[in-house]
């Protein structure tokens, strides 16, 4: 499977996060080429800041597998993850993270942030950047 399957599986993810009321952001985790886990964003059903997609679906790949290293998964999300979600990556040792839209706030941060962690993760970004942007640019248009 591609790298678009995978973000267009977490786009519908993203999709649920929406008609929940939720920022849309979608994320799926892939281990040998299956999916293993999948989750959106539920910070305000949970009324918890830190439930964001990539948190959640990690969280169950761990519950899965009982080990805490995740060696090999690779993470899907439909908009670069913000730092408390790479500390997680890092912290898991994920293999790869493939993003569809780039965040306004992180970039600069980030490069920073990857710079000072002793464990590499391969990154893939822009993966269907139109149809991630979209879906959040739609969200908050009509919230506001």
């Amino acid at each position: 499977m591609s790298d678009e399957y995978f973000i267009r599986e977490a786009l519908k993810e993203a999709e649920k996060a929406r008609a929940n009321g939720e920022v849309p952001i979608g994320a799926v985790v892939v281990l040998n080429g299956e999916i293993i886990a999948r989750r959106h964003n539920e910070v305000e059903k949970s009324g918890d800041p830190t439930a964001h997609a990539e948190i959640l679906a990690l969280r169950d790949a761990f519950r899965l597998s009982k080990d805490k290293w995740l060696y090999g998964l690779h993470l899907y999300v439909t908009l670069e993850p913000c730092q408390m979600c790479f500390g997680a990556m890092f912290l898991y040792r994920i293999e790869r993270l493939v993003f569809g839209a780039h965040s306004n706030t992180w970039k600069k941060e980030g490069e920073k942030f990857l710079q000072d962690l002793n464990h590499t993760i391969k990154i893939e970004e822009g993966i269907l950047s139109n149809e991630c942007s979209k879906i959040l640019s739609e969200f908050f248009k009509d919230i506001r």
